[in-house]
């Protein structure tokens, strides 16, 4: 069962047509989005390259026409030439001549903000470089101690139950409690910030107001880090040449956290469902002939965590792949499409063995600068796992498990497993860590993390709509 919840900020309204679309839009155009479309997006890609070729007209939502790249060569020749498919998200012609409603599912992913992910050229240059030369003062060692500890001490809470469900109590938490120590966040931040990403990515009722508590978090990390800069990425983003203010650093701190949490906890639930049900994998890991890191590789290019990103605008007219692309058009990079194109894998049940040339990270200047330590979070803490639960297996037949579909990513909802009870090993896997425990930097005077007093959806929905205005008002004086 495939489903994207009524009340996500990436679904459609209540009452709104798009919950009852058909898979068939106007002029024959297939729509990307609908319980079709989300059920089986593999079988969509394959109609749409086989009626098309490697890049397809598609209708996004409210039936806005766009295009999808599918083949591998295709999507790397957008992401790597900015000269033609810009990241600057005000170029949207169908935005320009307002046919983007303000309410449209579409604008909390594409609507232009000032930060790295939106930018071209110089400006581009400036704000990356502050987050990959930041990102590059990491100790990976370092990294992996700060996983395997967490990883044990998520084991820890459920590993006398001989039953546990890993989605929920390990692979949503591992990332952001990993996270949040290498942002330089008190220890204590940790559990409700998991609690508070957890609720945006899966667009609960009060997903918004999460979204101001992570914010308001970070602004008051960058106020503290101002003052007592310690040796951890928000300091070392501040005080980066680049000369970020505030609200810049914020905002990419948030960048990092969500976009990492995300797909970091999409990585190791997708490796964890490969590693317990596939045959290749089961047989590879027991007779040691495929690593994890293998196995991670290998989930990277058949279930990449985001199965498409939104978006490059063409900057000129222009034909492509034998399409005629006009200026201003959607470009949505078919990631999941891209890395099963025959052209480059006309077997599919081929193992790839470590093969790194997936789409999963992107490539060109937009490539994502924190895909190391997204593999060694999974890696390490699948290991970390296997380690303490080495007869772990899945509870239930893999056809009753369940996924969710959004815009850009298709999540496993859970993976229930049994194993032979253990008692809990916390004197071994908590702070007396017997690997030498990371450097902690010292204690903060940080304000204590806002619990209560949690914005209202009003408040954001204000932001939102004034970003949207300054937007407008941009592409008016164009």
């Amino acid at each position: 069962m495939t489903t994207t919840p009524s009340n996500s900020p990436l679904a459609p309204p209540p009452g709104c047509p798009a919950h009852r679309v058909g898979p068939i839009g106007p002029g024959g155009v297939r729509r990307l989005y609908g319980p079709e479309a989300e059920a089986d997006p593999i079988g969509l890609y394959n109609k749409l390259r086989a009626e098309h070729g490697a890049v397809a007209p598609v209708l996004v939502h409210g039936d806005l026409p766009a295009w999808l790249v599918l083949g591998y060569a295709e999507n790397l020749e957008v992401m790597r030439t900015p000269s033609r498919f810009s990241r600057d998200s005000r170029r949207w012609r169908e935005l320009q001549e307002g046919r983007v409603p303000m309410d449209s599912p579409l604008l909390p992913v594409v609507a232009w903000q000032p930060l790295c992910v939106f930018a071209d050229g110089e400006e581009h240059e400036r704000l990356r470089a502050a987050v990959t030369e930041s990102m590059g003062r990491f100790d990976r060692r370092g990294i992996r101690r700060y996983v395997v500890r967490f990883a044990n001490q998520l084991v820890d809470g459920f590993a006398a139950d001989g039953k546990a469900e890993l989605v929920e109590q390990f692979a949503e938490h591992l990332p952001m409690l990993t996270l949040t120590q290498l942002l330089g966040m008190p220890d204590e931040y940790g559990p409700r910030l998991v609690q508070a990403a957890r609720d945006m990515v899966k667009g609960t009722e009060t997903a918004i107001a999460s979204n101001e508590y992570v914010m308001k978090t970070l602004r008051q990390l960058v106020v503290a880090k101002r003052a007592l800069p310690g040796s951890d990425f928000a300091s070392w983003l501040l005080e980066h040449r680049a000369g970020l203010s505030d609200d810049e650093a914020a905002e990419h701190l948030r960048l990092v956290l969500i976009t990492a949490y995300e797909t970091t906890a999409n990585l190791i639930a997708n490796t964890l469902l490969m590693v317990l049900t596939d045959p290749r994998f089961r047989a590879s890991l027991a007779g040691g002939h495929m690593t994890l890191p293998d196995a991670v590789e290998q989930v990277l290019w058949d279930a990449p965590p985001f199965s498409r990103v939104y978006g490059r605008w063409a900057t000129g007219n222009a034909e492509f792949a034998d399409q005629k692309i006009k200026s201003g058009d959607l470009m949505i990079l078919g990631l999941a499409a891209g890395n099963i194109d025959p052209a480059i894998r006309p077997d599919l049940s081929v193992p790839v063995h470590g093969n790194r040339s997936h789409l999963s990270f992107s490539s060109g200047p937009h490539e994502c600068p924190g895909q190391d330590i997204g593999r060694a979070i999974a890696d390490t803490g699948i290991d970390a796992l296997l380690a303490r639960l080495p007869d772990l297996e899945l509870a239930v037949p893999e056809d009753q498990l369940h996924w969710e579909s959004s815009l850009l990513s298709r999540r496993l909802v859970a993976v229930p497993v049994e194993f032979t009870p253990r008692e809990p090993e916390p004197e071994l896997f908590g702070e007396s860590l017997v690997m030498p425990a990371p450097p902690v930097a010292p204690r903060y005077p940080m304000p204590e993390p806002p619990r209560e007093e949690m914005p209202t959806p009003s408040s954001f929905s204000h932001r939102v709509a004034t970003r949207c205005r300054s937007l407008l008002r941009w592409l008016r004086k164009r």
